[in-house]
């Protein structure tokens, strides 16, 4: 079984001391790929560093994700087109869209910021990665309008309602499937008993949200398995399918 992680960090200080290690936990699983979302300039570096030394396995994006865009976004935001120009090193923009979670303080400013990344990714025709995080209604009344056919992309930790779950198939994006499906008392496998699997992809978010029965330690990709044996179970099919759709699914929305 082959699998792609959609969503890993595994450029962050967490992983400083063993990221060969973790790399190779996940080869021994099965992941054949990992998508590193960008954060902000602090870590750009960092990740375009890690992705080039093992550039069959970590394929980067970049943009600036939500929690990051301050008083100095627009400098931000800047550094991501500069990064942009070269594109042929990233495979989509992300993570971007709006945090409500954290901090509302800079909401008008999440809001430019994530309609000029969705801009850009339009202009690229690349694929997007979209943060939700206690903003699902505030992010789609930002895309939907802009949505002309040239746009896709994955709702990064769905963790919705049906009827968002819905909305997002309808507008033919894929809904990110973490480590939260595991959770004991989640509402998310009820959920994903009706939503059909070729509108999911795997991820991790490491190193964050790790499944059980790792919940509460630090993520890592190789822990990607659990997430489809869950999958699985709840969809009343084989974990060898749900590797299958889900690969199948990451390579069309990053057209691999």
């Amino acid at each position: 079984m082959e699998f792609i992680d959609t969503h890993a960090h595994l450029y962050t200080d967490e992983f400083l001391n063993d990221r060969d290690e973790v790399l190779q936990r996940a080869k021994d699983e099965g992941i054949k790929k990992i998508i590193l979302p960008a954060i902000d300039s602090k870590s750009h570096q960092a990740m375009i560093d890690f992705s080039a030394e093992h550039p069959e396995l970590l394929f980067p994006l970049m943009g600036l994700h939500p929690t990051s865009v301050k008083e100095d976004y627009k400098k931000e935001l800047e550094v991501v087109e500069n990064y942009l120009s070269e594109g042929s090193l990233f495979h989509g923009i992300g993570e971007i869209g709006i945090d409500l979670y954290w901090d509302k303080t800079h909401f008008n400013e999440q809001v430019d910021a994530f309609k000029t990344q969705v801009d850009w990714a339009k202009g690229m025709r690349w694929p997007i990665v979209i943060h939700t995080r206690d903003s699902f209604t505030q992010v789609f009344k930002v895309l939907e309008p802009m949505l002309d056919g040239n746009l896709t992309g994955i709702f990064h930790c769905f963790g919705g309602t049906l009827e968002e779950a819905q909305l997002i198939q309808k507008i033919g994006f894929l809904m990110g499937i973490g480590g939260v499906l595991t959770f004991k008392n989640s509402s998310l496998p009820a959920i994903m008993e009706q939503v059909d699997i070729n509108h999911l992809v795997l991820e991790t978010d490491s190193p964050y949200l790790a499944p059980t029965p790792y919940r509460g330690k630090r993520n890592e990709s190789s822990y990607l398995k659990l997430v489809a044996e869950k999958l699985a179970a709840v969809q009343q099919t084989s974990v060898s399918h749900v590797a299958k759709v889900t690969t199948k699914n990451a390579l069309r929305v990053f057209n691999w």
